[in-house]
């Protein structure tokens, strides 16, 4: 879309003014709304910034007036009154109905403006041959005025003409037959229609002469009545007879004044601004988002968690590091008959595989029906909480953001689980180091009860055998065995402690390993790009509260 706002600021000065922020606004939420809002709703908003740029681009010392009426209103003779020239006298002639008629004052005659609204040369007329004799009140220099073609003609390319024309205006003159100034076909089909352009709009009551002169100000007051109940309380009602020229120098002040301050044509852009905005926000809507809060990204984490399988997969890690600890540590004798039991891992059929994505394989459901829809829904939570109060347009974005048709959450936390890695099979080096003792004191006890009983043969057939001495009564065989047991016992029992603080330790480490994945898979799939789309929107809404401010 054209950026009409450098434009703006050559038009009304190098400061920034308000009409140059509101176009701004216009044009930044229509970028936004691209894709959002329906392209039908947005094209007359585009087709407002780039006229808008062309105008200004052309123009910004020239003021387009259109005199707009009804067949018999004497919109020709108040525009002859207006330039002070009978058209006829200088060798042009009125266009058929369906063409408007153009006259412009000025050095420059704004030739190349009255091209841009596709006004043919032949309907063209200047005033910078002629001399003036207006006051200095009344001079008219930078007026564009078109005489339109009748709003009531039967021909459908008048009504085109005109329609077209009334656009491109910097201000509107509704010119009413005191026959028929309550006539519905110029109401219901233009003015009130367009309330909004109060601003832009003058009422011109003609042929106010064949008024009685005592009924003059009752029917003024009765035009004004009729406007206040369209919702146009404070467009001004001018009496005026072109033919004789009552009230003509009056419209001609408040044309004049209206064209040294630029006023109309900042203040008819101003309510184009607004109304564009205003139908795009009718869809769009401009409340404020509620956003993604910390509770819901909370909420997503441990849905996802719960998805995953992470707990199961948990209590898995712990109970195999205790199973292999105890497979290091324990007391070797106990162990070679089998009291211990089995491997919670064994269960899972991971061979000699314990690493965190071979237990990930076994321990974490596949993505069924169950477990898809709880992340959906866990998903899609997310983004109806964080577009609540939004229209249908932004929340239906901010849930395809949150879940695109080309990536799935299931499938991405099952591939970033399995790539997780972890220390699960690495044994700790005290492990060893106690499995080494408890050896050495099965070795112990075997040797010394071999000794004993080698002692026991020995009394019987005499071999020999050295006594080995004792500790007090007891002989010192017997109490290598004693020792050998109780300390591989004592030695278990305080390595089973140790490595349950260890199984506990590890099991926290791969909890957190596993919700940072989650956390980051949920952040970058699911609230990144939904975060991304409140920003869009908040693009647009800011957009919007310019352009209608």
């Amino acid at each position: 879309m054209t950026t009409s706002a450098p434009v703006t600021d050559a038009v009304y000065g190098g400061d920034r003014n308000d009409v140059a922020h509101r176009l701004d606004g216009l044009t930044s939420a229509v970028a936004a709304a691209q894709g959002r809002i329906d392209a039908e709703i947005l094209a007359p908003a585009e087709m407002l910034t780039e006229r808008a740029t062309e105008r200004l681009t052309l123009s910004g010392e020239h003021t387009i007036v259109a005199l707009a009426g009804a067949t018999g209103s004497g919109k020709s003779s108040l525009f002859n009154a207006l330039t002070d020239l009978e058209l006829a006298g200088v060798g042009v002639r009125r266009p058929t109905t369906s063409w408007a008629l153009a006259c412009a004052w000025g050095p420059d005659g704004a030739q190349g403006l009255l091209e841009w609204m596709g006004i043919p040369a032949r309907h063209q007329v200047s005033r910078m041959s002629m001399l003036d004799q207006s006051s200095e009140d009344t001079k008219l220099d930078g007026l564009v005025l078109l005489d339109l073609p009748d709003h009531d003609s039967t021909e459908v390319s008048h009504h085109v003409e005109m329609d077209r024309l009334v656009t491109h205006a910097d201000l509107l003159v509704w010119v009413l037959d005191p026959q028929k100034y309550a006539d519905a076909a110029i109401h219901d089909r233009y003015i009130r229609p367009m309330a909004a352009y109060s601003d832009v709009t003058l009422v011109v009551l003609n042929q106010i002469d064949r008024i009685p002169f005592e009924q003059r100000t009752r029917a003024l007051t009765d035009v004004r009545r009729i406007l206040a109940d369209e919702g146009l309380p404070d467009v001004p009602v001018i009496g005026v007879s072109a033919t004789r020229g009552d009230g003509v120098d009056e419209l001609k002040r408040e044309l004049a004044a209206r064209i040294r301050a630029k006023s109309s044509a900042k203040a008819r852009l101003a309510s184009d601004i607004a109304a564009a905005a205003g139908v795009i926000e009718q869809v769009g809507g401009s409340r404020k988002a509620a956003g993604v809060t910390d509770e819901a990204r909370r909420s997503l984490d441990e849905a996802l968690v719960d998805c995953a399988g992470v707990p199961q997969l948990v209590e898995a890690v712990e109970a195999s590091t205790r199973r292999r600890a105890a497979h290091h540590t324990s007391w070797p004798i106990a162990r070679w008959v089998g009291r211990l039991g089995a491997d919670p891992l064994d269960e899972l059929e991971l061979d000699t595989d314990v690493s965190l994505t071979a237990m990930a394989r076994s321990t974490a459901p596949e993505a069924g029906r169950v477990q898809r829809a709880r992340a959906e829904l866990a998903v899609r939570e997310v983004a109806e909480r964080a577009s609540e109060g939004l229209e249908r347009p932004w929340r239906d974005a901010v849930r395809d953001a949150a879940s695109p048709q080309d990536a799935d959450v299931v499938d991405e936390l099952d591939t970033a689980i399995r790539a997780t890695s972890s220390d699960i099979a690495r044994p700790a080096p005290w492990w060893r180091l106690v499995h080494a003792v408890q050896l050495l004191a099965v070795v112990a006890a075997v040797a010394g009860l071999l000794w004993l009983v080698a002692q026991g043969i020995d009394a019987a057939a005499s071999f020999g055998l050295p006594d080995l001495g004792s500790v007090g009564p007891v002989p010192l065989a017997a109490v290598v065995v004693v020792g050998a047991l109780l300390g591989g016992l004592v030695l278990a029992a305080v390595s089973g402690l140790a490595a349950g603080a260890g199984a506990r330790r590890k099991a926290r480490t791969t909890d957190e390993a596993l919700r940072s994945t989650i956390a980051t898979i949920a952040a970058d799939r699911v609230v990144g790009p939904v975060e991304r789309e409140l920003g869009r929107y908040e693009t647009y809404r800011s957009g919007i509260a310019a352009a209608l401010a």
